[in-house]
């Protein structure tokens, strides 16, 4: 779509996920729009969006908008939306800048998260309503979600077909910087405010007034809620140095080693990835021009699985927080003092499994924790301890610099068995028989626990896997028969 606009007026471009200038494809419609006018950066901090966030992602958000506002000049205009925020706070902040710009459009790159959409169709009504319009071009994907379909024109739900098909999809190569005249506005906030009180939140912290104001539950009160000491280097240098590093060493290697937490095996990306300092399409290109064969294609698989995951969140926005499985719904989880007592054990990493406790040691360390690992400890919480997935998946988007609502929530479902790809009988993982597979010389445990003592077992593996198989059973059953009754889950169910 074609930004029309009044010759010689200025353009307001609106960064959300895409926060650089490097392959932007949208930023050089706006300047081309703009012409001998300038282009008004914007961003705006939304608490809405901003809530389940914790101080990790918006400490690395905070030094990407800096290090995006050095590349800009020092134009990028930060505003905060009023109150609680949310898309008519939004809303009214884009229309007042665009205003104060004389600006009659605003360019946005695509959103696809459910509140980015609805925030969207806010902002727009908003714009139309002062006789301005919002273009929306581009996505945070190689393939924009909802574009790949089946022959039926219906979705994909099982992410093998899905990959095919994506595989077909031609992709643009990356893009230069564009020529870009940039000015900015008076901001009202600095890229600090990012942080507002949610900083002094420690390990120490036993104010459940603070946790519910942060839409936290009350009985997290006390356990480890961050900052982490060690958070990746962020601005597009690092990104693109990780990218270089990754591309000249473990790429080669990938489909044989990027399972192993004790390697540096992976692409350390995914933050990048999320907040579009990186667009996908750079990182493509420069994993094409450095490996072939069996490592490039594992390596665009798991590209892949982040675009199925968008995809299914596109289509099936409930998603987010409700399981796909209808028996999803009526798997009886675990809930009381007890419950809490056991989620904080998994949360500290006390749980006296090594590889689960390295793990969730090395998210309240680094913010970050190795994809195989956060399989383990995601099923040890769901299938070990019988917790609603939906609690990890909150836990994890706390403390995640690349916390990300599709593919966290979804990889949640995954491992539940009630997301796309259903099959939960295999995906009980055994978490010692994980850690001789996958940290076989106990480099990965060691780093993270140290020479602590062993830790007695929380529960009995073996125990729990045939409980965890035994109510998901009985899960099916009650499926089926509410399917054939017409009801729906039983009362105090995850699904009420």
């Amino acid at each position: 779509m074609s930004p029309a606009r009044t010759p010689g007026r200025p353009v307001v471009f609106w960064f959300r996920r895409d926060l650089r200038v490097d392959d932007l494809p949208t930023l050089q419609a706006a300047a081309e729009a703009a012409g001998s006018a300038p282009v008004v950066p914007l961003f705006v901090l939304d608490p809405r969006a901003a809530r389940g966030a914790g101080p990790n992602r918006r400490r690395f958000l905070a030094a990407c908008l800096a290090d995006l506002d050095r590349r800009l000049g020092g134009t990028l205009t930060l505003r905060r939306a009023p109150g609680q925020g949310g898309a008519e706070a939004v809303a009214e902040v884009v229309a007042q800048v665009a205003a104060e710009a004389g600006a009659d459009v605003v360019l946005a790159s695509g959103e696809t998260t459910p509140y980015g959409r609805r925030r969207d169709r806010a902002v727009a009504e908003r714009l139309a309503a002062d006789g301005r319009r919002l273009v929306r071009q581009g996505t945070p994907y190689l393939v924009a979600p909802g574009r790949v379909r089946r022959a039926d024109g219906q979705p994909f739900a099982v992410f093998s077909a899905f990959h095919r098909a994506w595989l077909q999809v031609p992709v643009e190569p990356p893009r230069p910087a564009p020529d870009l005249r940039t000015e900015g506005l008076a901001s009202d906030v600095t890229v600090d405010d990012l942080l507002g009180g949610i900083d002094v939140l420690s390990a120490a912290n036993d104010d459940a007034a603070a946790l519910g104001a942060l839409g936290l539950p009350a009985w997290w009160a006390g356990l480890p809620l961050g900052p982490a000491p060690r958070l990746p280097a962020a601005g597009s240098e690092a990104a693109r140095a990780r990218l270089r590093a990754f591309c000249d060493g473990p790429l080669a290697a990938y489909h044989r080693e990027r399972d192993r937490p004790d390697l540096p095996s992976t692409s350390r990306l995914s933050a990048d990835l999320h907040l579009g300092v990186l667009h996908p399409r750079t990182v493509l290109a420069e994993a094409q021009a450095a490996a072939r064969g069996p490592a490039l294609e594992r390596f665009v698989a798991e590209l892949a699985w982040r675009e199925f995951y968008a995809d299914v969140l596109w289509h099936r926005p409930e998603a987010a927080w409700s399981p796909l499985v209808l028996a999803g719904r009526f798997l009886r989880v675990e809930r009381g003092p007890a419950a809490e007592a056991r989620f904080a054990a998994w949360a500290r990493g006390e749980t006296g499994y090594p590889l689960v406790d390295a793990g969730m040691r090395q998210l309240l360390e680094e913010g970050w924790m190795h994809n195989r690992v956060r399989m383990v400890c995601a099923s040890f919480l769901v299938n070990d301890l019988h917790l609603d997935w939906r609690l990890g998946a909150r836990w994890f988007l706390w403390h995640l610099v690349d916390g990300d609502l599709a593919s966290n929530n979804q990889g949640w479902q995954w491992v539940a068995g009630v997301g796309t790809d259903a099959a939960p009988y295999y995906r009980v993982f055994n978490p010692d028989r994980q850690a001789e597979r996958f940290d076989p010389e106990g480099v990965y445990r060691r780093r993270y626990l140290g020479s602590a003592p062993a830790r007695p077992p929380l529960v009995d593996h073996g125990v729990e896997r045939a409980d965890a198989l035994a109510r998901w059973r009985a899960a099916q059953a009650a499926a089926r028969e509410g399917q054939a009754s017409g009801e729906g889950p039983a009362r105090g169910s995850p699904g009420r």
